[in-house]
């Protein structure tokens, strides 16, 4: 069987998450999700308050060995243990969720294209790009409503790692795409050149 991987990268609330979860709809029935947040190091043995001041924004926070381990994996039609990690605690949970393989296999994450030999793995290369003022507007959003962070802590964590690790490790790699999509999953005329490219790819071998 031929399988796809899709990655999909871009800044924090670029709309990736969007895009993927609307190829994954398209896909429903033989596509396989997974988000690079799960792959963050654990650090049990390291205080909350200092878990919390961590930059989660740098390559080194990730775990993503295994990532490159688990794709391969599921390119061979095996199944994975992915890990669960959980925001609030900065801490991955006592849990793995089994994973099957796919015809379709989607990764989203904002670090994805930074990655040389993760980027060898995917046969397409998604960028989503976003103005940087909408980006902070729902990472705001969504890390007060469902993260369970202060403003204070958002907003001072976006100055501090978030935007300069952007212009470091996202924003210069968007060149090793395949696709750089404008307006992330909203962005309907992008959506169908990649499901056409997903089909594509599907008929081939």
């Amino acid at each position: 069987m031929n399988r796809v991987i899709i990655g999909i990268c871009g800044g924090t609330g670029s709309g990736k998450t969007t895009l993927a979860q609307k190829i994954y709809n398209e896909f429903s029935s033989c596509t396989t999700l997974i988000s690079m947040d799960s792959y963050y190091k654990n650090n049990p043995s390291i205080p909350f308050e200092e878990r919390e001041k961590r930059n989660y924004d740098h390559p080194d926070a990730l775990e993503t060995d295994l990532l490159i381990e688990h794709l391969k994996e599921l390119k061979k039609g095996n199944a994975v243990d992915v890990p669960q990690y959980d925001y609030c605690s900065h801490l991955r949970k006592d849990e793995y969720v089994k994973t099957e393989s796919n015809r379709i296999i989607i990764v989203e994450g904002i670090l994805l294209l930074e990655n040389i030999e993760l980027c060898k793995l995917l046969d397409i290369k998604i960028y989503v790009d976003a103005d940087a003022d909408l980006r902070i507007l729902r990472r705001i959003m969504r890390d007060v409503k469902k993260r369970g962070r202060s403003l204070d802590s958002v907003v001072e964590q976006y100055k501090s790692t978030v935007k300069p690790m952007h212009e470091q490790f996202v924003e210069p790699y968007k060149r090793r795409a395949d696709i750089i999509v404008p307006e992330g999953g909203y962005n309907s005329v992008a959506l169908d050149v990649i499901i056409g490219s997903i089909n594509h790819k599907l008929l081939e071998n």
